[in-house]
């Protein structure tokens, strides 16, 4: 296969700062400019001060006392997506969005006929720039793996292959952190198992590794021998519909958390309605002002889509809640695993079935949960 992994250098930041000529070159932070405010996108000027994303606003200010903070638009940039995807097309059909910034593009059969990956990724990136005034970087190689990481080698406007020869060695050099789906706390543990760098991973067994890891132990044993299979899906179908609030204020009153609660629900629904998703679990996620984080997961034998629906659920996974002495800092619901309206586990029954459960949670915003595949920590 030849795969290309687009990636847009500081999206959000370099949208605004295309938009507005005054702020080329100044530091700025795309974000809301409040207590509890998250840095989307950090410009490079600003990454110099250690600013970056999902970084608190406060901290950001700190790090950098010049920094400009700038009111998220994503009707804007999901505008200039679109522009991104119509290049996209002229080359192949076979686009997998991750985000609104970033895709993987199947080139192997592409409609202009060019033999080399590397003269469509030069080509694309020189479109973008022609068409939308901003920067990409695109890695190429013969798998997903391979050319996400190319993608990020030499950012910004970075073109990046890694040649099936000379894969092995790349990856042996490469160290565990930069590995796709290797967050924080993994890369600690296996830092603390001696594991720093592709090569280290290598030595590791199938079997220790799914000690480990669970079922990214046998991801990880095929990423350090650069193998990846997976196809780029053009199609994807939706496996959850999430929301997340976090407070201006740590909440720990009955009261306070039930109005949030409510609230968070009639924003789910919301959603459900608008993606006319089906789904049988819910997710309850928890994170407190200490920062730890916790989730709480029901299913049932019916489609969760109202309000009668999901309140009482909702209410059940929050009783299990310790938040008296622990105050709420983020409240999220989710709602996943579309089915045929039978229970994990294959028993139909009206009762709940708890469940342990890992999703990923969206903010409340208009930007569609996108994100596919792996997820780090």
């Amino acid at each position: 296969m030849k795969i290309i992994h687009v990636d847009m250098d500081q999206f959000f930041a370099a949208v605004e700062q295309r938009d507005n000529p005054e702020l080329k070159g100044k530091p700025i932070a795309v974000g809301h400019d409040a207590e509890r405010g998250v840095v989307s996108t950090a410009s490079y000027e600003a990454r110099k001060f250690g600013v970056h994303s999902a970084q608190s606003i406060q901290v950001a200010k700190r790090l950098c006392p010049q920094l400009i903070i700038v009111e998220p638009r994503f009707q804007r940039y999901k505008a200039v997506s679109a522009e991104l995807h119509e290049i996209f097309h002229d080359y192949t059909d076979l686009i997998e969005p991750i985000s609104m910034d970033e895709a993987f593009l199947d080139v192997t059969e592409n409609k202009k006929g060019i033999e080399m990956a590397v003269d469509i990724a030069r080509e694309i990136k020189q479109r973008i720039r022609e068409t939308t005034g901003l920067t990409a970087s695109a890695g190429v190689s013969y798998c997903k793996f391979l050319a996400k990481i190319a993608s990020d080698w030499r950012k910004p406007d970075g073109l990046t292959v890694i040649h099936p020869d000379r894969a092995l060695d790349f990856i042996g050099q490469l160290k565990v952190d930069k590995i796709w789906g290797v967050g924080h706390k993994t890369a600690e543990k296996m830092h603390y198992m001696g594991i720093f760098t592709g090569a280290d991973l290598r030595r590791c067994s199938l079997q220790h590794l799914t000690q480990e890891f669970g079922k990214m132990g046998q991801v990880f044993y095929d990423f350090a021998r650069g193998i990846d299979n997976r196809p780029v899906v053009s199609e994807w179908e939706r496996k959850s519909v999430s929301c997340e609030q976090t407070f201006e204020k740590d909440i720990s009153k009955n009261a306070d958390v039930t109005i949030h609660l409510y609230h968070t629900v009639l924003e789910l629904i919301r959603r459900i309605e608008k993606t006319d998703f089906e789904g049988r679990t819910l997710t309850l996620k928890v994170k407190f002002g200490d920062f730890q984080q916790i989730t709480r997961s029901m299913t049932v034998d019916h489609i969760l889509r109202t309000k009668d629906d999901i309140l009482p659920l909702a209410k059940q996974l929050m009783k299990t809640v310790e938040y008296h002495s622990h105050p709420i800092r983020l409240l999220g619901l989710g709602v996943s695993n579309p089915g045929n309206g039978t229970p994990i586990g294959g028993q139909n029954t009206n009762q709940p079935q708890w469940i342990e459960l890992e999703l990923e949670f969206e903010p409340y915003s208009d930007i569609e949960d996108d994100k596919l595949n792996l997820q780090n920590e």
